[in-house]
């Protein structure tokens, strides 16, 4: 059968908080209050001009990108980000 989507579905709006996207026993949530990853700010700070260029990416959040990654197995950066 042959069906059209209606337009009216595309104005809808869903409200979703992140914290109930994520399982409250999952790892990322253990490994997010075991480890505070503040100390990558000091670590980077060198490569990171205050003054000049566009912001950047959250560092914290490229190496918790990593650490996801490497964790779970994910063999590319495109499917990390997919699953992320």
């Amino acid at each position: 059968m042959l069906s059209k989507r209606k337009e009216e579905r595309r104005n809808q709006l869903e409200v979703v908080a992140l914290d109930e996207l994520v399982p409250e026993d999952h790892l990322v949530r253990k490994i997010d209050q075991a480890i505070d990853f503040d100390f990558v700010y000091d670590l980077v700070k060198d490569h990171y001009s205050s003054d000049n260029g566009r912001p950047s990416v959250d560092p914290v959040v490229l190496i918790k990108m990593v650490l996801i990654q490497y964790l779970f197995g994910i063999r590319s950066m495109r499917q990390t980000i997919k699953e992320i």
